[in-house]
């Protein structure tokens, strides 16, 4: 067992604990309001399906008072929790096709407001209005009375995202919880918060798993990245107090970093917070696949720096140290369909064993990154596609920056400042952009006008030393 796997294990299985204290807790409210329903079948075979729809009516008729409304979606909350992944697939297929938009009465309603006259519209709008609203909005709109009702809707989504693909019923619903979400995680409600080292060890071992670009490894790397030097900040939800949304971690340090693997290095001895004049953002993860597409990540960087400038006013710099993650898979379709990317004398100075072999071959070869003369006769060229790769490639439906990471910093309002050889020689460094990393610049008296040249006119802003690497 990996050290990394037996660090984790305990938040899998808290996690377990959780879903079956949820469960416990709705059958209780369930309870209290005299509602019980005998658990299904985990595939939700057609007997049980029927019920269901029962189920769901008796929410939506909502007799009894808020009590009995709020029994009645707990009962059905844990319906949902007891089924496998067929048994949710059926569930929310029978949710997003029998409890949509009722379109013979929004046609009744449409026919009469075209034939209305203009005192007689208001009522008819209004009817029209309710009408247009799916019945699943209405059903899915009880959980948020529910202890974890939020976080159940989150998960929900993360799920119907997969299925929707393919499937266009799903994929209405998936829009609709999505709106849902979106209003009830507008970043107003949002709160910052600082994660430290007195952070409740159960939250800390949700970021370790949470962590998307630097894996955290056990306790000491959890603690190296809560130092003084350090600082770590989540945004939390109000209904989800104890979930992070998206958190992002800092160094403290002189200069603009350049070696992630430094700022990693657990015997690297403790800097001075009060003698740096850099914040460097290393990395930042969105803990919750259901909320893809509610961004609120632009937010978290401009509040973070406007925190770190209260708290160390001496601080100049603002800069992130960021992967570069679509590189080398663009590199290796480009040679795959048959581009030669070095030119004569790049492949004259590459060793011997090397001069007959692919940059995709090169990339392949164990610890290639080790060999400095292998290294020494990359870098230029690498460096140069990847200014390329950065400048140049967009997406061809929105004229976007094709790399994810770049698209993000950029939206925000970032700079491209640097690139970085060989600043993460992990395997997943290595895998994603031949180990370089890059550093976007976040000057705040130049965020508003690059965010807008970037949204508006598609204008990457880039320094000259990135500028003159692309035209090399």
């Amino acid at each position: 067992m990996s050290e990394r796997t037996g660090f984790l294990d305990g938040v899998v299985d808290r996690a377990r604990d959780n879903l079956r204290s949820l469960r416990w807790s709705w059958r209780e409210i369930a309870s209290r309001g005299r509602v019980s329903s005998a658990a299904p079948n985990p595939e939700l075979p057609r007997d049980d399906l029927e019920r269901l729809r029962h189920q769901f009516r008796d929410c939506l008729e909502a007799k009894g008072g808020a009590v009995a409304s709020r029994a009645r979606a707990a009962d059905l909350g844990r319906t949902y929790l007891a089924l496998n992944e067929t048994g949710r697939e059926r569930f929310l297929h029978l949710l997003a096709s029998e409890f949509d938009i009722d379109r013979g009465a929004v046609d009744v309603l449409a026919q009469r407001l075209l034939m209305a006259e203009r005192e007689q519209r208001p009522p008819i709008e209004k009817a029209l209005r309710a009408a247009l609203e799916p019945a699943h909005v209405s059903l899915l709109t009880q959980f948020n009375a529910l202890p974890e009702g939020v976080k159940f809707l989150v998960d929900m989504r993360a799920e119907l995202m997969t299925l929707a693909r393919d499937n266009p019923a799903l994929a209405s619903l998936e829009s609709d919880l999505k709106n849902l979400l979106m209003g009830w995680f507008d970043v107003g409600f949002l709160e910052l918060r600082r994660i430290t080292w007195d952070t409740p060890a159960s939250l800390l071992e949700r970021l370790a798993r949470y962590e998307a670009v630097h894996r955290v490894r056990n306790w000491a790397d959890m603690k190296n990245r809560l130092d003084p030097d350090r600082r770590c900040f989540a945004y939390f939800h109000p209904r989800m107090p104890d979930e992070p949304l998206i958190f992002v971690e800092v160094a403290l340090v002189n200069g603009l970093a350049d070696d992630v693997q430094a700022l990693l290095d657990l015997t690297a001895p403790l800097g001075d917070p009060e003698a740096a004049d850099t914040a460097i953002f290393y990395s930042i993860s969105n803990c919750q696949k259901g909320l893809t597409g509610i961004s609120f990540g632009d937010f978290l960087i401009k509040r973070v720096v406007d925190r770190l400038h209260a708290e160390l006013p001496h601080l100049k710099t603002f800069a992130t140290l960021s992967p570069i993650p679509g590189f080398r898979p663009w590199l290796e379709r480009r040679i795959a369909g048959g581009e030669k990317f070095l030119t004569d004398a790049e492949r004259a100075a590459l060793p011997e064993p090397a001069r007959g072999d692919t940059l995709d071959q090169i990339m392949t070869r164990p610890r290639w990154h080790e060999d400095p003369a292998l290294t020494e006769a990359l870098r230029a060229p690498l460096m140069r596609l990847c200014a390329r790769y950065l400048l140049n490639e967009k997406r061809s439906s929105t004229g976007t920056a094709a790399d994810s990471v770049a698209h993000f910093h950029l939206t925000n309002g970032a700079r491209m400042e640097q690139l970085d050889w060989l600043a993460d020689t992990s395997p997943n460094g290595l895998k994603q952009s031949c180990g370089m990393m890059i550093n976007y610049l976040y000057r705040v008296s130049e965020i508003e006008q690059n965010h807008e040249s970037y949204v508006t006119e598609h204008q990457i802003a880039a320094s000259q030393a990135i500028q003159r690497l692309a035209k090399l």
